[in-house]
């Protein structure tokens, strides 16, 4: 089978034609349209839940009293999920059915979504993300796969995943705005209380109109793979995340942190010697593959590191309502939207290498920009540089998954492009601790001199330390000159540390641009007639 590309899918899409050697396309043939919508329609639930959530991460932190790590482990719950268990469950989907392991990831996704919906407490909500991140890894590679047996002509195949690639595209812009529509009417677990009705109608179209298909010659699953990679980065992911509040000299977080490393050093050693990997190795020696992929990682890191920092700044600090935040956090994604498509054709024109630089060079810049700002700054400060962002993003990804893409044989096409999408799950759940733990460890720090100054009461210490969000409620309650005084020293230790952050994203970005100017191949990306 051939090779298609995806030129315009924001948060790295791709265009990958899964081999299979026995399909099973009965009535679907027949209804490629409504297949097509059914599998569209239900792309909507992971590409929503990739921002929805962060626009109602203050209100979340309002009602459950979450502190700014439990936020952090909110959002990364779902992508530590959803990056373990990717491979291995495309793969179980090609040995079983991709339809029972599609039907069965909506039933996951509903569920988790129904019980994040209702959650009590923030371990409980972060649970249910980690449930919903099950269900995405079951329901991402199965969409495609089950496209492209559908579509069997090069045309119509091609015709049919932009279509997919735009749902994506549009759920991604659409996810800040709607997010901000229900908390603006509803509580915040309407957020994730939107997903049901997606996930049955889902369930319904596929059982009616989907068609089944399998691989009967594809790799096994590889268990004890993806359990060592999610055990090695959530120990990873702990240690970095709780280090602010127990301290990193603190043996919890050096035994965690050491023993994520090893664990992600045995899962290496054991995907270098297992006849059936969930991550081939070998991929890595590819110089193409192994920069691209390591771009597209950096990008993210930066990128949704970027959305869990700025969402808070809009609602805590400038006092936006969750739906004016969304419509201001958008113009990133309407900018992604419109560039990504002309960066595959200014790839194939001029080089990727020029390309991709190009765009990691602006989102270094507008991380620069954005890591100015002040107490006393406004949106306007900051539109520029969400723009720049955008376009930057725009220019790097869809040019690097091609690379991923274009550097792997065709029969390897599947397993490239859920590699691809395990690594930036990995890279943006790295950037929302990383950057959040940066934000963090500065807050505590001036909030701690703050409170010992001014003699806050030791019972709402923790409080006011543990999030800005936390902090200004407090303040709301304290008599009005205490109060005042709180908030403004709350908000001043917000943006300081949200500026350190981003620097670091800055630097980041950067260092991918150089990366990819010294060893990315300047290849022009080859687009199917």
């Amino acid at each position: 089978m051939a090779l298609a590309g995806n030129d315009d899918q924001p948060y790295g899409g791709r265009v990958s034609v899964p081999v299979t050697t026995d399909r099973v396309v009965p009535k679907g043939t027949r209804h490629r349209a409504v297949t097509l919508s059914v599998l569209c329609v239900t792309l909507l639930l992971i590409s929503l839940d990739n921002t929805v959530l962060n626009v109602a991460l203050p209100s979340i932190a309002r009602n459950l009293h979450a502190s700014s790590s439990e936020l952090q482990w909110m959002v990364d719950a779902y992508a530590v999920a959803f990056a373990g268990l990717l491979l291995s469950l495309g793969a179980l989907g090609d040995r079983v059915g991709r339809k029972w392991v599609f039907m069965a990831g909506l039933v996951i996704f509903g569920g988790g979504s129904a019980f994040a919906a209702w959650s009590k407490s923030p371990d409980v909500l972060t649970t249910a993300r980690a449930v919903m991140g099950v269900g995405a890894a079951a329901l991402m590679p199965c969409t495609l796969s089950i496209l492209t047996n559908v579509f069997t002509t090069e045309r119509d195949r091609a015709r049919a995943i932009g279509i997919w690639s735009a749902t994506t595209g549009i759920g991604v812009a659409l996810g800040p705005i709607l997010g901000g529509i229900l908390l603006a009417h509803f509580w915040w677990g309407s957020v994730f209380l939107i997903n049901l009705p997606i996930a049955v109608a889902g369930l319904v179209g596929t059982a009616l109109f989907v068609p089944n298909s399998k691989n009967t010659h594809a790799a096994r699953p590889d268990p004890i793979g993806a359990g060592a990679s999610m055990l090695g980065l959530s120990l990873l992911l702990w240690g970095i995340i709780e280090a602010p509040g127990r301290g990193w000299s603190s043996p919890l977080i050096l035994g965690s942190l050491a023993g994520g490393l090893a664990v992600l050093a045995a899962f290496v050693a054991w995907e270098r010697r297992v006849d059936h990997p969930m991550l081939p190795l070998r991929f890595f020696s590819n110089r193409r593959y192994s920069v691209a992929i390591s771009s597209l990682a950096l990008v993210l890191f930066a990128l949704l590191g970027m959305f869990f920092l700025m969402t808070q700044y809009l609602q805590f600090d400038l006092g936006y309502s969750p739906l004016e935040a969304g419509v201001r956090i958008a113009p990133v994604a309407l900018a992604l939207l419109l560039i990504a498509p002309l960066s595959v054709l200014a790839a194939h024109t001029i080089g990727t290498k020029y390309v991709v630089s190009t765009g990691l060079c602006l989102v270094a810049l507008a991380f620069g920009l954005l890591s100015r700002t002040t107490v006393y700054g406004t949106y306007r400060d900051s539109l520029v540089a969400f723009i720049i962002v955008g376009v930057g993003v725009a220019l790097a990804l869809a040019p690097c998954t091609e690379s991923v893409m274009g550097s792997l044989p065709k029969q390897e096409a599947g397993v490239g492009s859920a590699t691809s999408d395990t690594a930036m799950q990995v890279g943006g759940a790295l950037g929302v601790g990383v950057l959040g733990t940066a934000l963090n460890l500065r807050y505590l720090h001036l909030m701690t001199r703050a409170v010992h100054r001014e003699s806050v009461p030791v019972s709402i210490q923790k409080l006011v330390e543990g999030s800005l969000g936390a902090a200004i409620d407090v303040a709301r309650r304290a008599p009005t000159k205490l109060g005042e005084e709180l908030a403004a020293v709350a908000r001043r230790s917000f943006v300081s540390g949200m500026d350190e952050a981003l620097i670091i994203a800055c630097i980041v970005a950067a260092l991918a641009a150089l990366l990819v100017a010294v060893l990315l191949p300047n290849r022009g990306i080859e687009v199917d007639e």
